[in-house]
């Protein structure tokens, strides 16, 4: 099969150039290939070539494709991000909001606001398209690999056919001087929902497709009728959709979904007059705009059954699918690259039996369940499918335009937040007495103002002992993994946000975190026996 040129780039960062291994008499073998060149892919590459771990990313075309696709960021992408080394230059780009409005036909029915606390260095959400998301990881890559971090991008690279083996893969590839071989201790498919490595093993995902769909138009226009939040409409008195959304992105694009029915004809739908039928009916034919992108998608909610198959290890879409509303794909998908990454990492250096990789899928199936638990809620709200749930859904609407116990029932799609992993396999003991809620063991750090500093910005990568007003040696060695110490004060904090999200009663706390910045375990005081088991524990030796 010849390789496809059709496909439409906003940004050509890795074309085509022949590899040694193509030149090799023998296939080569390297420890991590990831397919796949999205956000998710290429954040994995970068998470492991910054740990030191050769890794090559194979993609079947030569960069970023066109159209916004996924474009609101969540916090906690952010901060992972930032981890690497390139949040900053997405911050700066991207639109950032915290406040969204509901409507009903054209009456307010309530605001939000998903961040209202100070203290954090990340604001809730930015918006940015996907391309720039993935542009600026690349570039990252390109800064890593200019500082020696052994990372190769392969553009033009495409998996035709693999063969899984029990302690490697064997994957053949396409480019357009010929096809090649190499072997894969460890194979990472990022490669969409579509997932062609999935299909090649003979996978399946599980789950629900509903039957409706919405019609995506990007526009670009200027206006100041709308302000940078996110508005969404339950059936808008303009009657271009049984539902609209309504959200600005960077150049003056603006995102607008329209709810059209499961019964339509694409085809017809995507003509430009019919496109720009609805956007006049809702914007005023006066306002002039410029369509930049126009596609159409079905809310679909699934999941594979395992997300790692011995050395082959799914992520972001090729493992889990969730409804567009309420920003779970590509979101998740971060999370997924966060917890996998210290993992294989340990793992590949000799620090962790394999079995470790056993939680990946444990804490990620986790996360994935629960966001489509969310997807499927919000999609039968937005959609219902009987008229006695329209009823129901339009009366709690009218409640919550009066009356605030109504609010919470509002499910215009509940936005991602990170996953906390209750009660699986690496959480441990939790020793704090009164303990804020929202640091128990498996929750992810929440950030707080240090000074001229944030607290997860002074996390690191690797694994941390944090200790607030509490002694403990600065660093504790277990198995030939290191943790080291960082000592805070709620004295540094002024606002008085570090103690109300980690200290109890004993005005002292000592929290172990992971790589990825979830708490372990956490005590009053450092317990030199507690903190040994909780680390052996977390790194699958126990």
């Amino acid at each position: 099969m010849p390789l496809d040129d059709r496909y439409q780039l906003a940004f050509r960062l890795y074309p085509y150039e022949r590899s040694a291994d193509q030149n090799a008499p023998t296939p080569v073998r390297h420890p991590v290939v990831v397919v796949g060149g999205g956000p998710i892919g290429v954040a994995t590459a970068l998470d492991l070539g910054l740990q030191g771990i050769p890794v090559v990313l194979l993609d079947d075309h030569e960069g970023i494709g066109q159209g916004s696709r996924a474009i609101c960021f969540a916090k906690r992408s952010l901060e992972i991000a930032d981890r690497y080394g390139c949040a900053q230059p997405m911050l700066d780009k991207g639109v950032v909001w915290n406040l969204g409005k509901v409507f009903h036909e054209d009456r307010k029915v309530y605001e939000f606001n998903l961040l209202p606390e100070d203290g954090h260095r990340f604001p809730a959400f930015i918006n940015l398209q996907q391309p720039y998301f993935e542009k600026f990881l690349v570039e990252r890559v390109r800064e890593a690999q200019a500082r020696g971090a052994p990372i190769e991008l392969r553009g033009r690279n495409r998996v035709d056919s693999i063969e899984v083996k029990e302690d490697h893969t064997v994957l053949n590839i396409a480019t357009p001087e010929g096809d090649y071989t190499i072997l894969a201790d460890w194979l990472v498919a990022a490669d969409g929902a579509g997932s062609p490595v999935r299909g090649m093993m003979g996978l399946d995902f599980d789950g629900r497709v509903f039957q409706d769909s919405f019609l995506i138009a990007d526009i670009r226009m200027l206006s100041e009728s709308f302000p940078t939040e996110r508005w969404f409409w339950f059936e808008p008195s303009h009657k271009a959709g049984a539902s609209t959304l309504l959200h600005k992105q960077p150049d003056d694009v603006w995102r607008v979904d329209f709810q059209i029915g499961w019964d339509v004809d694409r085809k017809e739908e995507l003509k430009e007059g019919n496109v720009r039928k609805r956007l006049d009916a809702m914007l005023g034919g006066d306002v002039e705009y410029e369509l930049v992108w126009t596609s159409i998608y079905t809310f679909q909610c699934r999941r594979m059954k395992q997300f790692r198959h011995g050395r082959v290890i799914f992520a972001g879409d090729s493992a889990h699918q969730v409804s567009p509303f309420g920003a779970r794909g590509a979101n998740s998908g971060m999370q997924d690259v966060d917890n996998l990454g210290w993992k294989l990492g340990m793992v590949i250096r000799g620090e962790a039996p394999d079995r470790l990789l056993d939680s990946y899928h444990e804490e990620r199936a986790c996360g994935a369940d629960e966001n489509i638990l969310n997807s499927t809620r919000a999609t039968d709200f937005i959609t219902p499918k009987s008229r006695t749930s329209h009823i129901f859904r339009n009366a709690v609407l009218y409640l919550a335009e009066r009356f605030d116990f109504a609010r919470p029932l509002v499910n215009s799609g509940r936005l991602s937040v990170p996953c906390t992993y209750d009660g699986l396999s690496l959480t441990g003991e939790d020793a704090l007495t009164d303990g804020p809620e929202r640091t128990r063991p498996g929750s992810p750090c929440p950030d707080a103002p240090l000074g001229n500093r944030f607290l997860l910005g002074s996390l690191g990568n690797g694994f941390v002992l944090l200790t607030v007003d509490a002694e403990a040696p600065d660093r504790v060695s277990e198995g030939g993994v290191t943790v080291h110490r960082v000592a805070t004060s709620a004295a540094e904090d002024p606002t008085g946000a570090l103690a109300a999200r980690y200290l109890g009663a004993t005005g002292s706390a000592v929290y172990l975190v992971r790589p990825d910045q979830h708490v372990v375990a956490r005590w009053d005081s450092y317990d030199e026996t507690a903190v040994r088991a909780a680390l052996r524990r977390v790194c699958g030796r126990e």
